[in-house]
């Protein structure tokens, strides 16, 4: 078995945190039961490219439960813990190429030792396999089952594939099912970034003022999360549907430009490039905390920042102070990645519990489904969802109502009404 970690002396830590996810993950759980009897993977080569935590790898288990031969490389150089990755290789015999920090030569290096293994279903975070598969291994795209995509960022760039004509193959947009971006976006997000900055900051949220760019699920989340802390939340926007939105659930709502010289701190998450730039830099305060937990490191322009600034220094693990030539004093969290998984540990596995599962049956969705999907960006069934929310529900405890028969009717009928 091939896999590049950093330390195999890590495992057994890795299998204590890896277990301790586990009991807050009873959906995927009982999934990786059924995969057990079932095999709906077996003989199916799946490269995951992925956040390398302990809540991936308790899907990467029930992946190899049910017959998968499965490789995983991170998906952002951040965000490996090296435990789980130690664990996954000793305990599991899961091939791994992850190690925390990593440069960017040795990220591309391990996407493309899980692409070598010719796998016939991708599992993406961000769109860097497939992105990579059809770039660099154009012979391999038509032998492919299909992929999975994690997260917002991922579904825009498939999306602009498939628009474009050049994707070769079915990918499920997990992000859109509602079981994952109503509760992992919103719920995981909104908690797991202010975890992020306050491990790397130690500063108090109440009386401060955040700025959120991004009013989407990530951002309604840590707005909402933010303000129970005690912080005043400014909003920033560009879709005035999403702005009213933010406006009616309290927020103030303004450009970036009019935010900078009153914000403590700004976290980005819309997906996009340069969202904090050079009219956001030229007029914030002096001890701004900027940080980032959209997909990329693209949403802080850092060489702006870095081209009016005299000096650079690490002040602590993940915080750079930069200071410019007019004395102000930046600080910079987690290179401008993820802060959420370079500082903490992402998400609570009560909610990658339902992602998760999404895309176990996700994968097994497209091997049962092989010879009718189109190459296109598709969405899992209505029922899928319907079946892992009340999975969800039945692991918490709670009960709801069923439709009579009489409400049924009802419901089809257009003769009976007032």
């Amino acid at each position: 078995m091939e896999f590049d970690i950093r330390n195999r002396e890590l495992a057994k830590s890795g299998s204590h945190r890896i277990a301790w996810a586990e009991r807050d993950m009873p959906v995927l759980r009982k999934i990786r039961e059924d995969f057990a009897r079932d095999k709906p993977l077996s003989g199916i080569r799946l490269a995951a490219c992925l956040h390398v935590t302990t809540e991936t790898a308790n899907l990467m288990k029930a992946l190899k439960a049910g017959g998968a031969e499965v490789s995983l490389c991170a998906s952002n150089p951040l965000s490996t813990q090296d435990d789980v990755a130690a664990s996954l290789v000793v305990n599991d015999g899961i091939s791994v190429y992850a190690i925390k920090g990593e440069d960017n030569d040795t990220y591309y290096r391990h996407i493309h030792a899980v692409l070598d293994k010719k796998p016939h279903v991708t599992m993406d975070d961000g769109a860097d396999l497939v992105s990579t598969l059809h770039s660099r291994y154009p012979e391999w795209v038509k032998e492919m089952l299909g992929g999975t995509e994690e997260t917002t960022t991922g579904v825009i760039r498939l999306k602009s594939m498939a628009q474009k004509g050049v994707l070769g193959f079915p990918v499920i947009a997990i992000n859109d099912s509602q079981t994952k971006h109503l509760f992992d976006n919103r719920y995981g997000t909104g908690q797991s970034t202010l975890d992020g900055i306050m491990r790397a900051t130690n500063r108090l949220f109440a009386g401060s003022t955040v700025v959120v760019a991004g009013y989407g699920w990530c951002g309604r989340g840590i707005a909402r999360r933010a303000q129970g802390l005690g912080a005043r939340v400014i909003v920033t926007e560009i879709d005035p549907v999403k702005a009213l939105e933010a406006v009616m659930d309290g927020f103030h709502v303004m450009p970036m430009a009019k935010a900078a010289p009153l914000g403590d701190f700004f976290i980005t998450v819309t997906g996009n490039i340069h969202v904090v730039g050079s009219d956001a830099f030229d007029v914030m305060k002096d001890g701004a905390i900027v940080c980032n937990s959209g997909h990329f490191n693209v949403e802080i322009n850092i060489p702006y920042l870095e081209s009016i600034s005299v000096s650079k220094s690490v002040l602590r693990d993940f915080v750079e102070e930069y200071v410019t030539r007019d004395g102000r004093k930046i600080m910079v969290l987690g290179e401008g990645r993820l802060i959420n998984l370079a500082a903490a540990e992402g998400h609570p596995a009560q909610v990658m519990d339902m992602s998760f599962a999404n895309q176990a049956l996700g994968a097994a969705y497209l091997v049962r489904h092989k010879k009718s999907l189109p190459k296109d960006v598709l969405t899992l069934p209505e029922e899928v969802d319907q079946e892992i929310a009340s999975r969800k529900l039945e692991a918490l405890g709670v009960q709801i109502e069923k439709l009579t028969g009489e409400q049924k009717e009802y419901l089809a009928s257009w003769e009976m009404g007032t």
